[in-house]
């Protein structure tokens, strides 16, 4: 593939072809990749006040850690081949009007009782129709507005002008 298509696009037949083959298929140096764990926003909350069914509502601590994590990542020379976040990503959800959520490998969803689930398709191996890709959550006061975008599409074409415009109206 050229340099700058869909690294994700890119695993097929168990490999990652974003590891060029001619340059990885033999061993030739150590390497390293990071990988993180459980940033579970409002965990901290939740623990300090000694009750993890609630509490989650706060944060702030977690934000503030994982964007330090970012940095410093950022920061490291070599640079790291790669980067896998796994575990709990959120705890608790302060004013939930929307969950969003993958493992269905298909976009799916529905609303109960004003709540809205959102299902993004995945990045990897496709169960339904969906192409791979990604979802764009747009937040402002009064809403929430997504939308999920092909790999190829939000590579050439972007975040669509009526989503960036909520962003506009924001600032």
């Amino acid at each position: 593939m050229a340099e700058g298509q869909d690294v994700f696009a890119r695993a097929r037949g168990r490999t990652v072809r974003g590891f060029r083959q001619d340059e990885e298929y033999q061993w030739k140096a150590p390497f390293y990749f990071i990988q993180g764990a459980d940033p579970q926003f409002g965990l901290m909350k939740a623990w300090a006040i000694g009750d993890c069914g609630s509490g989650g509502d706060e944060w702030e601590e977690e934000i503030k850690l994982t964007e330090q994590a970012v940095q410093a990542i950022n920061k490291l020379n070599p640079k790291p081949k790669f980067f896998v976040l796994c575990g709990d990503l959120i705890h608790g959800m302060p004013g939930i009007k929307a969950v969003f959520s993958g493992h269905c490998h298909k976009n799916a969803g529905g609303f109960y009782k004003g709540l809205e689930m959102v299902v993004s398709s995945a990045i990897g191996c496709q169960l339904g129709e969906d192409t791979h890709g990604l979802r764009v959550v747009i937040v402002t006061e009064e809403d929430i507005v997504h939308r999920y975008y092909s790999l190829n599409e939000l590579s050439n074409q972007g975040i669509g002008k009526d989503l960036l415009d909520l962003l506009v109206k924001q600032n």
